[in-house]
């Protein structure tokens, strides 16, 4: 499914991910969004999304492509209505 490891990414790095909107918590949309610098760890790195700085979780599912993302999605969505 094209996961990618949170411990093996590195600063400049386009990842895909599942972004749940805060304002309306029943949609979710897959973003691009970027590695960077952490704002205030010089020794961790960030998901930069919307504008953004997000810690990266350990539960966090990050993808190497849109597809790889969009798949997942749909597979979750389907286990759910089944």
């Amino acid at each position: 499914m094209d996961v990618i490891n949170a411990k093996e990414v590195q600063v400049g790095d386009e990842v895909f991910v599942i972004y749940n909107n805060p304002h309306v918590p029943t949609v979710s949309n897959v973003r691009a969004a970027e590695i960077v610098q952490h704002p205030k760890d010089p020794n961790a790195v960030a998901l930069f999304l919307n504008d953004t700085f997000h810690t990266i979780e350990d539960d966090d599912a990050l993808f190497s492509s849109e597809a790889a993302a969009e798949q997942a999605y749909s597979n979750f969505i389907n286990d759910e209505l089944t």
